[in-house]
């Protein structure tokens, strides 16, 4: 294996000076940042919303109590939780905002009280009104929800007797919803058959929409920084949320011209080193081989996962069946999303944790005794976890595993986290089985490389943050206050998915271009610190972004803004490197052509899918208004698939290009998969998800964000429409992963069955046997 060390002696020694500092300075930032990121959640379970012991009527009369919300909450993620509806604007978008819905039919129920005793009133009524007449009643509401009546000494929250009186008409709206379900929204029958059931569940709905009302202590706004918009209740958006907002695009363009800056003034005329000869196919290993079957199944997910994509789209057309099929009595839409979600992390993952089987011996140089078999053994755990989560996520929606049950084997109700707890802990498990097997076989590189910073050593240190990261996972229940396992979820989805993986993946790559001459050592050592600098120091703490809502104090949403902003072009400086080495080796580039073009598919996504999408949501004054709307699913699908989709797909293939016998590399198949997939993609959101996102997003600017997510909005020709037009986008990206499935079992089966020579003139007979 070639020498890393962390500089190329050709190198200058002001550039070699300038190389030496980055490990501190990634040190220094990675301590800072989650020093601040750890403080803000200190601050954020210092400053929660409080759960009152008790809930009282101005005349003494219990009307909630502390173990009616909390067993409601627990009830509620146990049966599918952020999969039917949301709290907070976080969760799945076709059921109501729970958070919304109950503060607005509170709202007009207690209108009605104060307008003429009679809490039957609806949004009509109170558009008929005159504007002087309907203006001083929406004043007169808002006073009602605004001042905040919890008393902290006594643990206990008072109601107006107009307040008490409406709530008695939500209960009994909800007692109908809950038992009998909406087709339009998509919530089966039967979803809670218990009476006490939906009156728990109604209960913690009704905190979660007094939370977002009641002003904080000494504030003029609410828990949920006056989310949801509601002119009613009298929620309109902080005047703070216009300034960092403006702050946050200033940052935004400085952070851009720094970093064209840093780029330029670090890049050195003599990095890239041409590369003479085509790359020759390898030797695999035994443990290698095996990886390839990771791949197999991680294609294999990927199609059913497009599967489920289909099917939970669907149901915002038809809510009870897919084309005429009763399918909601065997896969509801809750059940369809969670298998979708989780199936997007399970193949995404298993294509980075193969890449880093293969690579530990490629890099090392070593082959362990027995590492196929622990390879083998990790691929039948994963899939019996898989399978495991599948199964237990399914069995607790339809109601089948329940409460604690539910938590510990089904469903805990938090998106992306959704697998059962047992499933959680061996899958952690696995991941610490796999780091194992990585060190053993890289131990070699790290013996040899020395210094502690160098690129083999930063490879290894990627690799540790893997299970670390998702381990964070742990640290909420299904008791946990909202907001603070809204506070560790994050943690997770954003720091795990979104930046430690991204971390490994760059290192992988900058170390395979170093290796087969396509990068100076010291160049791809530089580019790859760079790169996680960028990552980390904006990503840690932009963390936050996602949490300006969730019951956390002011200063969140100031710390988010501004560094969510920096989130944009990290990836792109590998990218710059990739592309110069394409110009100047055309024949290197002919053997990794496609491995490369994804990979330039996700600089490209990293820009338009978490750049422009994700700032999209990110300032805090436009998600105010967009937040739990059809505009988060614009990023989601750009970003979760476009750059961790094809950076798993690039990392396969960058894999894969180096054992398959040239008589399997299949590039047309490729290629089709190549240019179908990112298409369809394109016109998934150019005809269905844009418009169908910024229509809402309209409604929620002009009437509020209950009626953007109401049933006459979502059941509106121009929403049904957009639906449809977005399935031929997911036709052409389904034929698309069909050919890129049937391409890695070709693949497969021709490692296992036709091994690949190892010598000069069988590799040169071989190439001309396919010619």
């Amino acid at each position: 294996m070639a020498n890393t060390t962390a500089f190329d002696t050709e190198t200058e020694g002001r550039s070699q000076k300038r190389q030496l500092s980055l490990p501190a300075w990634l040190a220094l930032i990675c301590i800072v940042a989650f020093s601040v990121l750890l403080i803000a959640g200190a601050a954020i379970w210092k400053n929660a919303p409080p759960v009152p012991e008790i809930v009282r009527s101005s005349q003494q009369e219990t009307v909630l109590t502390r173990a009616d919300i909390q067993d409601g909450q627990e009830t509620y993620l146990a049966r599918g939780g952020q999969h039917i509806g949301s709290i907070w604007g976080h969760g799945s978008y076709l059921a109501p905002d729970w958070t919304a819905d109950v503060l607005h039919r509170w709202g007009l129920a207690t209108a009605g009280i104060l307008y003429r005793n009679n809490p039957d009133f609806s949004q009509q009524d109170l558009d008929a009104l005159s504007p002087v007449d309907r203006a001083s009643l929406q004043a007169r509401v808002s006073e009602q929800f605004k001042t905040n009546r919890y008393d902290p000494k006594t643990h206990s929250l008072i109601l107006t007797k107009a307040q008490t009186q409406g709530l008695q008409k939500v209960f009994e709206d909800y007692r109908d919803l809950l038992k009998n379900g909406s087709v339009v929204h998509s919530i089966p029958r039967g979803w809670f058959k218990d009476d006490s059931q939906i009156h728990n569940v109604t209960a913690f709905f009704t905190w979660t929409a007094w939370a977002a009302s009641a002003n904080r202590p000494n504030a003029p706004f609410s828990y949920t920084a006056n989310w949801p918009h509601d002119d009613l209740i009298g929620n309109q958006p902080p005047t703070q949320f216009i300034i960092w907002s403006i702050v946050s695009v200033i940052v935004l363009i400085a952070g851009i011209g720094a970093f064209v800056f840093i780029y330029l003034a670090q890049e050195e005329t003599d990095e890239i080193l041409p590369v003479p000869a085509r790359p020759a196919v390898r030797i695999p290993t035994a443990s290698q081989k095996v990886t390839a079957l990771f791949f197999g199944v991680a294609m294999a997910l990927f199609l059913v996962q497009i599967i489920m994509g289909m099917v939970t789209a669907h149901y915002a057309v038809e809510g009870d069946a897919f084309y005429g099929i009763p399918l909601d009595q065997f896969l509801p839409y809750a059940a369809s999303r969670t298998w979708h979600l989780q199936l997007a992390i399970f193949w995404i993952a298993t294509c980075w944790l193969a890449a880093g089987l293969y690579f530990a011996p490629r890099f090392g140089g070593f082959e362990p005794k027995h590492q196929a078999l622990g390879n083998t053994v990790l691929l039948v755990a994963l899939t019996v976890v898989v399978l495991g989560a599948l199964a237990g996520s399914w069995a607790a929606v339809q109601g089948v595993l329940t409460g604690n049950n539910s938590f510990w084997w089904g469903h805990q109700g938090y998106e992306y986290i959704e697998l059962g707890r047992v499933w959680q802990l061996l899958l952690i498990g696995g991941m610490v089985f796999w780091l194992w097997l990585m060190y053993r076989a890289f131990k070699p590189a790290l013996k040899k490389e020395k210094n502690p910073t160098g690129l083999s050593h930063f490879f290894l240190y990627s690799a540790i943050t893997i299970p670390l990261f998702y381990s964070v996972g742990l640290m909420y229940t299904n008791h946990t206050p909202l907001s603070v396992a809204e506070y560790w979820r994050w943690w997770v989805v954003h720091l795990w998915v979104e930046g430690f993986f991204e971390v490994f993946a760059t290192v992988v790559i900058a170390y395979l271009c170093s290796e087969l001459g396509f990068l100076k050592k010291s160049s791809a050592l530089r580019a790859t610190y760079l790169t996680t600098l960028l990552y980390l120091g904006s990503g840690v703490i932009g963390t936050l972004h996602h949490l300006y809502f969730s019951g956390t104090p002011s200063f969140i949403a100031a710390l988010g803004a501004v560094f969510s902003a920096l989130e944009v072009v990290p990836l792109t400086l590998i990218g710059f490197e990739v592309l110069k080495t394409l110009k100047l080796s055309k024949e290197a580039e002919g053997f990794y052509r496609w491995p490369l073009r994804f990979f330039i598919a996700t600089c490209f996504w990293n820009l338009i899918g978490a750049g422009v999408f994700g700032f999209l949501i990110n300032p805090p004054i436009v998600l105010y208004y967009s937040q739990g709307l059809n505009t988060t699913p614009i990023h989601a699908h750009a970003a979760l698939f476009g750059v961790y989709g094809c950076l798993a797909i690039a990392l396969m293939l960058f894999a894969l290009r180096e054992f398959v016998p040239d008589r399997a590399w299949d590039e047309r198949s490729i290629k089709f998969g190549f240019w179908a997939i990112n298409g369809g993609l394109v016109m998934m959101l150019i005809f269905g998800l844009i418009p169908n996102g910024f229509y809402q997003l309209v409604q929620s600017v002009n009437h509020g964000t209950w009626y953007a997510r109401s049933a006459e909005v979502i059941s509106m020709p121009w929403m049904r429409w957009t639906v449809w037009l977005r399935i031929p986008g997911d036709v052409i990206f389904s034929i698309g992963t069909i050919a890129l499935f049937f391409f890695t079992v070709k693949a497969i089966y021709a490692v296992y069955r036709f091994p690949v020579k190892g010598t000069e003139p069988e590799l040169s007979s071989l190439e001309e046997s396919v010619k």
